[in-house]
């Protein structure tokens, strides 16, 4: 089982806090100046990571308006598939800059290639990870071409049956990947919450023995901390710098007060999962004082034998566990007590 890899010096598993990642996605809307704001946002949220996606709607799709390549329902309804594609990526000029203004900022950057030439530009950029995305989690031939860069590698598994999300991993470890995680997904834009399922994240785990989170496309920051209980290390979120800003991912992603509520939500769920621990912790400590003990109701002498209502169980818990009340009743004192004490075995015991 592989619990950790890491990204850029960053440790990701179950053992360090999750890894969040911004998905840019098509939410510059176009302008370059909006990508260097949404880096900048990321940054100052506190997400370890900001993620770009690297086609062109040639490298994607066939320029053609036969039915096959109409979108008829959901956000994109009445365009084309390259229509989508082309309204939606980010230009391959926009790279270097978007990848040095990150490395100015000293956040990760990395990106979701969609075919070997992305790659090779990413690769020109030595950009310290890659993401496949859902829908391209069936293309064995690109998993195998990133793996084969040695770099650490991130795949979503959205719509992919269990056979298909090990047919990915088989890919990535033929083409020389070390370092894999993987990411429960659904790829419904935006996903209703009851779909996440996310009990399915620690069955993936122990299934695929990979450092495992969630890439989520709720509306919400519900269903991303819940999954950090559930052992998610990587939370993938997409980020805009506006909701209602009318780009193609804009209305279900997080704007910059919701990512920095994520980051620290994420976090402290990580912090208070802990580990198996029973022992009193450090602050409960000076409440041990409140709970239930024994104490006397009047002052007894030595060799009285305790009655009924001599012995109470009240706070302070400066006396004995109430669970030796029924022991002590019709016992003889060793020793005198004064009314409105602690009960202890001193009172009992024979010098």
């Amino acid at each position: 089982m592989s619990n950790e890899i890491s990204i850029a010096g960053r440790k990701i598993g179950p053992a360090h806090p999750p890894y969040v990642i911004a998905e840019m996605s098509a939410n510059h809307n176009g302008s370059i100046e909006t990508a260097f704001k949404i880096i900048e946002e990321a940054k100052k949220s506190g997400a370890d990571a900001i993620k770009m996606q690297t086609y062109t709607p040639d490298t994607l799709t066939l320029k053609c308006d036969l039915p096959d390549f109409q979108i008829t329902d959901g956000l994109w309804a009445g365009r084309t598939l390259y229509d989508l594609y082309e309204w939606a990526h980010t230009p391959w000029d926009w790279h270097k800059p978007l990848f040095d203004r990150a490395r100015q900022l000293g956040i990760t950057i990395f990106s979701s290639p969609f075919d070997n030439t992305a790659i090779d530009l990413l690769e020109d950029l030595n950009a310290p990870a890659y993401k496949i995305a859902s829908f391209e989690a069936v293309d064995l031939s690109l998993i195998k071409y990133a793996a084969s860069t040695g770099k650490p590698m991130i795949i979503s598994t959205g719509m992919a049956d269990a056979k298909e999300i090990q047919e990915a991993i088989d890919a990535a470890r033929d083409g020389g990947c070390k370092q894999l995680a993987v990411l429960h997904c659904v790829s419904g834009y935006p996903a209703p919450a009851e779909d996440y399922n996310l009990r399915t994240i620690p069955d993936m785990i122990a299934r695929f023995g990979l450092v495992t989170g969630l890439s989520d496309h709720t509306v919400d920051n519900t269903t991303a901390i819940s999954s950090v209980a559930m052992g998610a290390s990587i939370i993938e979120k997409h980020f805009t710098l506006d909701r209602s800003g009318g780009g193609p991912d804009d209305s279900f992603s997080l704007e910059p007060a919701d990512l920095t509520a994520l980051c620290l939500g994420a976090k402290r769920a990580w912090q208070c999962l802990g580990k198996v621990d029973y022992g009193r912790k450090s602050s409960e400590k000076g409440n041990a004082q409140f709970r239930r003990s024994l104490y006397f109701t009047r002052s007894l002498q030595a060799d009285e034998e305790i009655q009924p209502g001599d012995i109470v169980s009240v706070r302070p818990g400066f006396g004995l566990p109430p669970k030796w009340l029924p022991a002590l009743m019709g016992k003889r004192l060793a020793h005198a007590a004064e009314q409105h004490t602690p009960v202890s075995w001193h009172h009992f015991e024979e010098n």
